[in-house]
C-alpha cells in the first residue's frame, strides 16, 4: 500500500490521499455487515479504485481495473479469481455506471466512495469546475454546479446507493433538502467559492 496511496497525491483535490483513505476506512467499516467479505481483497479494491484517474476522469474506472490486472505484485498475495474480483470492484465503483456492481466488493467500494456530505460534495464539484473550466465566472460555476448536483444527487439522479446498512441514505436525504432550498444552497456555494479564491 505504501506505493499505492501516494499516487493519489497527483490527482485533483477531490481525489487526493484523504479521499482514498476515507474510502478504505468506510469500506472496511461496511464490511462488518458481510462476514463473507475478505478484508484484504476489499482493502486492495478500495485502494486501487481511482488509480485510473492518471489516464483521465471519463474512463478512469476501466483504467483502474486494468491497473489491478496488470500489477504483478498482487499475484504474490491473491489468486487470479481474487484479482478479477478486485478489478471488477474498482471498475464498478463509478456513480455514473450503467450497471449495478457485479459483486458485494463492488457494492461496498461504490458505497464507500459516496461521500455524502453537502460541504464536501459542493467543494469537490467546485474545485473540479474551477480546474477544468477556469474561464467560468462565479455565476457560470454556480450554474454548472447546480446542473451537476441535480443530475447526480436530486431525486431521479444517477447516484445509486447499494448497502442498506450505510447511513448514506439519511445524508443523501438531508443534502436533497438543502439542494431544494435555493437560498440555503446558494449561501453554501458562496461561502465555499470564497474560501477557494
Amino acid at each position: 500500500m505504501r506505493d499505492i496511496i501516494p499516487q493519489y497525491d497527483n490527482f485533483d483535490a477531490g481525489h487526493g490521499r484523504d479521499h482514498v483513505q476515507t474510502v478504505i476506512s468506510q469500506a472496511l467499516e461496511l464490511a462488518q455487515y458481510y462476514p463473507e467479505v475478505d478484508p484484504c481483497v476489499l482493502l486492495v479494491a478500495a485502494a486501487y479504485h481511482d488509480l485510473g484517474l492518471a489516464f483521465g476522469r471519463e474512463e478512469h474506472h476501466t483504467h483502474s481495473a486494468r491497473i489491478v490486472r496488470e500489477d504483478a505484485r498482487l499475484r504474490q498475495w491473491f489468486t487470479n479469481e481474487e484479482i478479477n474480483t478486485i478489478a471488477d470492484a474498482a471498475e464498478d465503483h463509478r456513480a455514473s455506471s450503467s450497471h449495478e456492481p457485479r459483486t458485494i466488493y463492488g457494492r461496498i467500494v461504490a458505497e464507500a466512495d459516496r461521500i455524502i456530505d453537502g460541504e464536501t460534495i459542493v467543494r469537490r464539484a467546485l474545485q473540479y469546475g474551477m480546474k477544468h473550466e477556469p474561464g467560468l465566472d462565479r455565476e457560470g460555476q454556480y450554474r454548472r454546479l447546480m446542473e451537476h448536483m441535480r443530475e447526480k444527487y436530486d431525486y431521479g439522479g444517477y447516484l445509486k446507493l447499494w448497502i442498506p446498512e450505510s447511513d448514506n441514505a439519511v445524508r443523501l436525504y438531508a443534502f436533497r433538502q438543502t439542494l431544494a432550498d435555493e437560498t440555503a444552497f446558494r449561501k453554501m456555494f458562496d461561502r465555499i467559492y470564497e474560501s477557494l479564491n
